[in-house]
């Protein structure tokens, strides 16, 4: 655990969750497994609010609790988990653009609260369409709910563990902590529920009808509803697999990138039929025949099964080998292969990087090295064909940043360096691991840099949350427009630039985030599938 993660964690708390959260968050982060009274006592905060800042964070998955032998429950919290808070806003756009605006609410709904039931979930996204839509409209719970189902079937959410009930619960003690346990096939099944109603508007007042005010209404036990049938039945959203999803979207770029649309299409057709078979990290999808992809094509690729044919042994024949050939049964037996794709797509960065920082020449040094695997000082000069005075600066400029490796190779034990080979080369493992902890130092660069910002202009952007609100209600009230001129104008000209100034440089920012995000995704990627095959 690096210190520039533990700084990313701690602004993702502290903007998400508040001080306190942050506080109890970061310290179990830096000391690992720790029991309640030992987590009280060396953060110097009160029991309660020890309790509810881990409630909070294991409602949010961001901690897990154990039972020792002894009885003694330790918390831990999950580093990782913490910093995919950063990809909230890509997984919300993700299902936006797949289910629509009632898919992106669900999921917004679920990454908001952590774990929700069903019914909660569809009432309160149909509320929330509902405010949205024309007056007299309201969005209805059976289109909520067969959206969530949809959701459910393509495993973007899924079933959080239930507590296990011992059969002898009546004579034991109960357990210090529930046991959460989940049956493999249940974690997808949706419960049938019988939702019936529509979303509803809030009122502009807490008042009904009659004009009595909501806190005064006597409550009449009628009011009871009946129990909940999901109840106990809890949702999350399932990361892996819009982590998946994003995933195979990048190697469908790529390939575009490298052959052509028709080559990409093969491909995203390739990963459509698996997608749902193949687990999130397996290192190649399920072999498929040519015949199979040939039915699986969208409508309207008017291709033959030849030129189809013709594109896969393309594909299978191509050094970077993202599709490879596994038999010849059914006109051919095609893979995907995950871990070869994430190498290529990683070394791509890492070459992108250097010839954005260094220039077009040390990347060329940089290509040469990566393919010839060792290479001595005087070999680079030749083979790249760069003066060695230069050559010698690239290389010496590379490895002082650790994007290449220096290699001794000895002809005598005493490592004499005049008997002594220096060989460069390229470990894209360390080199895609340097580059990640710098990109976890640019976010937190880019995070403090929006807070700082925002506060800067705390004063301003109140006043202009006043004025709105203020023309808000107005508005509601039907006032005239001279009026509402007015009232716009108690934000001056310059105070409106500088606002809009703000307003350019927090969505660069954001902007910013998002896009270092793409490249922290893809290296956490490559760096777990290639930990994976070791």
């Amino acid at each position: 655990m690096t210190q520039a993660e533990i700084k990313l964690c701690s602004l993702m708390l502290q903007e998400h969750f508040g001080e306190i959260v942050e506080k109890i968050g970061v310290h179990l982060i830096r000391t690992g497994s720790q029991p309640l009274r030992v987590i009280v006592h060396d953060t110097g905060t009160s029991l309660d609010q020890v309790k509810k800042a881990l409630c909070v964070l294991i409602q949010h998955n961001l901690v897990i609790y154990q039972v020792h032998k002894r009885g003694v429950v330790e918390y831990e919290a999950h580093c990782s988990r913490v910093l995919r808070m950063l990809r909230y806003p890509r997984y919300i756009y993700t299902t936006k653009a797949l289910y629509g605006d009632t898919g992106e609410l669900i999921v917004e709904e679920l990454l908001l609260n952590g774990k929700m039931t069903m019914s909660a979930v569809v009432k309160k996204v149909a509320d929330r369409l509902t405010e949205t839509v024309e007056d007299g409209k309201t969005m209805d719970y059976a289109e909520v709910s067969n959206t969530f189902m949809q959701l459910a079937d393509t495993r973007f959410v899924q079933r959080c563990p239930m507590v296990h009930a011992p059969e002898n619960s009546d004579t034991q003690p109960p357990p210090p902590a529930p046991n959460l346990v989940i049956n493999e096939k249940d974690m997808y099944l949706v419960p049938k529920l019988s939702l019936i109603g529509k979303g509803k508007r809030r009122r502009s007042s807490d008042e009904d009808a009659a004009g009595e005010p909501a806190a005064k209404r006597p409550k009449h036990p009628t009011d009871n509803k009946e129990p909940i049938p999901d109840d106990g039945i809890y949702w999350q959203a399932n990361l892996d697999r819009f982590h998946q999803h994003f995933r195979d979207q990048t190697i469908v770029s790529a390939v575009a990138n490298r052959m052509d649309q028709t080559s990409s299409e093969i491909v995203r057709a390739m990963l459509r039929m698996s997608e749902v078979t193949t687990s999130s990290d397996a290192p190649f999808t399920q072999p498929l025949s040519s015949n199979e992809i040939f039915r699986s094509l969208p409508v309207g690729y008017n291709i033959s099964k030849q030129v189809l044919d013709q594109y896969l042994t393309l594909l299978a024949d191509d050094p970077l080998e993202f599709v490879g050939k596994s038999g010849d049964s059914g006109g051919g037996m095609y893979v995907i292969n995950f871990c070869k794709a994430l190498a290529s797509l990683a070394t791509a960065t890492l070459e992108s990087v250097i010839q954005e920082r260094f220039g077009s020449r040390c990347a060329r040094i940089f290509r040469l090295v990566l393919q010839k695997k060792h290479l001595e000082q005087k070999q680079v000069e030749d083979f790249a064909m760069i003066p060695a005075k230069e050559a010698k600066d690239m290389l010496y400029k590379m490895l002082s940043e650790n994007f290449i490796s220096l290699q001794e190779i000895p002809k005598t034990p005493d490592h004499a360096p005049s008997r002594t080979f220096y060989l460069y080369t390229v470990n894209v493992l360390s080199a895609a691991r340097m580059l990640l902890h710098r990109c976890y130092k640019s976010v937190t660069n880019l995070i403090e840099r929006r807070q700082f910002e925002t506060k800067e202009n705390k004063r301003l952007l109140e006043k202009s949350q006043r004025v709105e609100a203020i023309i808000a209600s107005v508005q509601a009230t039907g006032a005239e427009e001279a009026q509402l001129q007015e009232i716009e104008e108690m934000i001056t000209a310059p105070e409106r630039q500088q606002l809009e100034t703000l307003k350019r440089n927090v969505n660069k920012l954001d902007a910013s985030e998002i896009q270092v995000d793409e490249t922290i995704f893809l290296l956490e990627s490559y760096i777990e599938s290639t930990m994976k095959r070791q």
